[in-house]
């Protein structure tokens, strides 16, 4: 596993992008969304995406010159188009545009349809966090998640982003519908490595902790079990109905054409309604206590985005951890493209 700085990173990824077409201010804020990623501890939508992302615009899959186009509007509450330009940027200004309409309306609502994947959805949870707001965000992705009790894939693995600010350290969740993202799946493959827990079945139907075993057989086991499959299909249904897009069963089962996604971005202002700061206080407190639970001997308890924190902070100052072969490909994608 190498080192690679966030500086030479960004940079990299960023020379691939303009190689690829991309205007430079876009191409900047792509380049920094996939760094990001890595830099948080999150390769798996960050520099190992990079790659498939690439052969995505080489197949004419992602348009690197789109722009989301507002359709609709009543109040706080917009539809847009993604026109299937780059994943990462149509979500981010639609997350912009929630934020914006928050400020207005103390809260602000985006559904777009017709976009591609959006890398680490966790990205837009900071963005809302850093602008002081709360964020909400969630998209469908193809079928790669069973019902629960069925053996075939009929739910996406629709990743859901839940964001509060707090001056002490923002909460931000970012889970998938199953036990490990397939992207997580993927890594820990790559690397030799079996899961921590088991994460899904292999072909015989038995649960199991090899990755390589659940990606053959398109059974990841869903948070919660039941619980987490239907919560999947809940997240397939609003974002379809609100953005008027395609719902998990109209998009392509293939990771290399996976488009046409529906996503949703939720804003919550609330210094419209408390000027006192109260809610950052109570936000405090919610958390001191939440942390102040006993644990067991060399544990501790962490809140979501707390470790996100500490890994960014290490990575910014020794260099972002790269697996060398997918490191290798993109400096050979930014030289020879």
């Amino acid at each position: 596993m190498l080192r690679v700085s966030y500086d030479e990173m960004n940079a990299v990824l960023l020379r691939v992008l303009l190689k690829l077409g991309f205007e430079h201010d876009r191409a900047t804020l792509c380049a920094r969304l996939f760094a990001d990623a890595s830099r948080d501890g999150v390769p798996s939508h960050g520099l190992n995406r990079f790659p498939q992302f690439v052969r995505m615009i080489q197949n004419k899959i992602v348009d690197v010159q789109a722009a989301p186009e507002l359709v609709a509007r009543f109040g706080s509450l917009e539809r847009w188009d993604g026109k299937r330009g780059p994943g990462n940027l149509n979500a981010y200004q639609c997350m912009e545009r929630a934020i914006a309409l928050s400020r207005t309306h103390g809260m602000g609502s985006v559904a777009l349809a017709n976009t591609n994947h959006w890398m680490r959805g966790g990205n837009y949870g900071w963005q809302a966090a850093d602008a002081g707001v709360i964020g909400i965000c969630w998209t469908n992705t193809l079928a790669n998640l069973p019902p629960w009790g069925a053996s075939d894939p009929r739910v996406g693995n629709n990743p859901l982003v839940i964001a509060v600010p707090r001056p002490n350290g923002p909460v931000v969740l970012d889970m998938a519908m199953s036990q490990f993202a397939f992207g997580a799946l993927a890594s820990y493959r790559r690397r030799g490595e079996q899961l921590p827990v088991a994460g899904g079945f292999d072909a015989n139907g038995q649960l199991t902790c090899d990755p390589g075993a659940i990606e053959a057989s398109r059974r990841a086991l869903p948070i919660g079990y039941w619980k987490g499959s239907g919560l999947a299909l809940l997240l397939d249904l609003v974002a379809t109905l609100l953005s008027g897009g395609h719902a998990t069963h109209q998009i392509p089962v293939d990771t290399e054409r996976e488009t046409g996604l529906s996503q949703v971005f939720l804003a919550f202002d609330l210094a419209c309604l408390d000027h006192s700061g109260d809610s950052v206080r109570l936000a405090d407190q919610i958390i001191e206590h939440f942390r102040a639970s006993p644990v067991g001997a060399g544990q501790s308890v962490r809140y979501p985005g707390e470790r996100v924190l500490q890994v960014r902070a290490e990575n910014m100052r020794v260099g972002i951890p790269a697996e060398e072969s997918v490191w290798d490909e993109v400096v050979q994608l930014s030289t020879v493209l």
